[in-house]
């Protein structure tokens, strides 16, 4: 039986995350561009992106650290 959701007051904001990935073929990438997103206000905000280069699987260590450093930096939040 499904439970019902509950309302909790004053509960942990609620945030998005914004985050694009793609793998190419080492010669086939000519240029990157810094992405910015429309916010709901009708300003801008800019995105960094961020390049990560090697085989899956140092790509995949280096991004899990860097991951865990963008929410080491941001801080917590319950």
């Amino acid at each position: 039986m499904a439970q019902k959701l509950k309302l909790v007051k004053g509960g942990a904001r609620k945030a998005t995350l914004v985050y694009g990935m793609r793998v190419y073929e080492r010669d086939q990438l000519a240029s990157i561009q810094d992405a910015s997103a429309q916010l709901s206000d009708g300003s801008s905000s800019h995105i960094s992106m961020h390049v990560i280069e090697g085989t899956y699987a140092q790509i995949r260590s280096q991004l899990m650290r860097s991951l865990e450093a963008f929410f080491d930096l941001l801080g917590e939040e319950d």
